[in-house]
């Protein structure tokens, strides 16, 4: 089993890239000793309005849907999504790819199967942790910038302390605040962006969906 730091860039690319780098939702190497400036304060009603907005998509403990990924090179990729509060994930990415990104509510396991190799990353180490909580707290300065339009609130989050370098730009839809695409940043300005489509909710999902395969993690470690 590989154990390492990443940050949230490289969770992000997990699926076009390889391990190295998330999914954006997926995870790159948290560096907890980031640097870079404080984030600005903003006004109360920034603050209100974006924690009505995840207040709503906490709310929702069952998701499921299609995906489409966008690397910083141009590399696109898609598949499916499963999502459980609190913690749970994974990503199906489509052939060619043969990435896989599972988060059992303890670990995020970024498989290759081709290679048949994964890498294990603490939840906690990773923004994951923040979009799987059951309750997602915007403040502790995280709101770097709330922007409200006709089609489309975004709110992008940096925290030092949890992203390093990095932030993570997320857009709902302003009418039923559902979760579109979010974006993550990286320390060298690079992103990567997933939209998702055809979200069921309320989906009920049979353990083995998070299932961390760690027998065979432990075998080819």
């Amino acid at each position: 089993m590989h154990k390492k730091t990443f940050a949230p860039a490289a969770m992000a690319t997990a699926g076009s890239i390889g391990r190295r780098g998330f999914l954006g939702l997926a995870t790159a190497g948290i560096a907890l000793a980031a640097t870079g400036a404080a984030a600005p304060a903003f006004a109360q009603a920034e603050a209100s309005s974006a924690q009505r907005i995840a207040d709503h998509f906490a709310s929702v403990k069952t998701m499921m849907g299609e995906f489409v990924q966008f690397g910083p090179r141009g590399e696109q990729t898609a598949g499916k999504f499963y999502i459980e509060r609190p913690g749970k994930l994974r990503f199906n990415y489509e052939q060619p790819s043969p990435m896989r990104v599972i988060s059992d509510g303890r670990n995020v396991a970024i498989g290759n199967l081709k290679m048949k190799t994964w890498d294990v990353y603490p939840l906690s180490k990773t923004p994951l942790s923040l979009l799987l909580s059951d309750r997602i707290d915007l403040g502790h300065q995280m709101v770097r910038q709330v922007k409200e339009e006709q089609d489309l609130t975004t709110i992008v989050l940096g925290d030092k302390s949890i992203f390093g370098d990095q932030t993570i730009t997320l857009m709902f839809d302003p009418k039923t605040f559902e979760l579109r695409q979010w974006t993550v940043t990286d320390a060298q300005g690079k992103d990567t962006s997933v939209m998702i489509f055809n979200v069921q909710q309320g989906v009920n999902f049979d353990d083995k969906v998070f299932e961390v395969p760690y027998d065979d993690i432990r075998n080819r470690g």
